[in-house]
């Protein structure tokens, strides 16, 4: 057997070391990669991927960890990946969610990993869905996704989780920073976190008004609801974990669900073709090729995109 085979039944048998190297595989973007995701495959497609979302010091981590407990009194198995603000010096992940989630620390059911975003745009690093394929097959029953929290790079969540999760709290001009991010048009549930402060039925009613405004909803549509929560007590909760229960059911009635998971791989497949075309541009013999077209096109003997069109043939001959 070889050393994936032999991590991947480690990890099928709730090996958190063997889950551990799998994704670590992921993001060094090992050469042991496409073996790896061939030998877990058959094992994928059960995970329901939440993704949690919302400005920094809203309280995604003690959302998370309210979340982690309300499901393991399911006796539900959680993955979390907690995606972090990269490291400028060693890449690595930053602010180490572990460290406020200790909690669930010494529960084998949980499995918790920092990723870095690596700079990545929309805070979710390109190996993100790969990890998710490895705590899927590894028997996850539910897979947490926690973003950065830097803004308007936040809707990237949506494109990955079936259910996404938008944090706000009072007192902060949530309501209004996540319409100008375009974080309103990605949610599935409203959290109104920490709603035992002052402003609370302020937030609230901000925020149904800015879910009303232009909203045109054809019958049977979802309609996302708000709730309010104190993470840190968890209050609350398990109203959110009833509607995450009704979404999913909307989700499986209508076809969205294999409609979200179809755009998830579609989006997987392009990042993941996208990625090895970029590493045959830094090929230095192909490099050559990119720095003499660039040149054609100062010198007006070639367009951008004819001179694309060549690129590509090159790269892909």
């Amino acid at each position: 057997m070889s050393d994936v085979q032999t991590l991947v039944t480690r990890a099928r048998a709730g090996d958190a070391r063997s889950v551990a190297r799998l994704i670590s595989l992921v993001e060094d973007a090992s050469p042991a990669l496409r073996e790896a995701m061939a030998a877990l495959l058959p094992y994928g497609g059960h995970a329901t991927v939440i993704g949690l979302t919302g400005a920094p010091g809203v309280g995604k981590s003690t959302t998370t960890s309210a979340f982690v407990t309300a499901l393991r009194q399911r006796d539900k198995r959680v993955g979390i990946l907690a995606v972090d603000p990269s490291s400028p010096f060693s890449g690595g992940a930053l602010l180490g969610d572990r460290v406020r989630m200790q909690d669930h620390a010494l529960d084998r059911n949980v499995y918790i990993r920092s990723m870095a975003s690596r700079g990545h745009l929309g805070g979710l690093s390109w190996s993100t869905p790969q990890a998710l394929r490895v705590l899927d097959a590894a028997g996850c029953d539910v897979v947490l996704v926690e973003t950065v929290g830097v803004g308007q790079s936040e809707v990237e969540v949506a494109g990955l989780a079936d259910t996404t999760v938008v944090l706000l709290a009072p007192g902060m001009g949530d309501a209004i920073q996540a319409a100008k991010a375009g974080i309103l048009e990605v949610g599935d549930v409203y959290v109104v976190n920490k709603a035992d402060r002052e402003g609370a039925d302020a937030t609230v009613r901000e925020l149904r008004h800015m879910l009303t405004l232009g909203e045109r909803r054809e019958p049977g549509e979802w309609r996302p609801p708000i709730i309010r929560t104190v993470a840190s007590r968890g209050e609350g909760i398990d109203e959110v974990m009833e509607a995450l229960d009704k979404h999913h059911g909307w989700l499986a009635e209508t076809g969205e669900l294999r409609r979200r998971r179809h755009r998830r791989a579609a989006d997987e497949i392009e990042a993941i073709a996208v990625t090895a075309l970029r590493e045959r541009m830094g090929d230095p013999r192909r490099g050559a090729a990119l720095d003499d077209l660039a040149d054609r096109v100062v010198d007006a003997e070639l367009d951008p995109y004819a001179a694309a069109d060549l690129l590509l043939e090159g790269l892909t001959a």
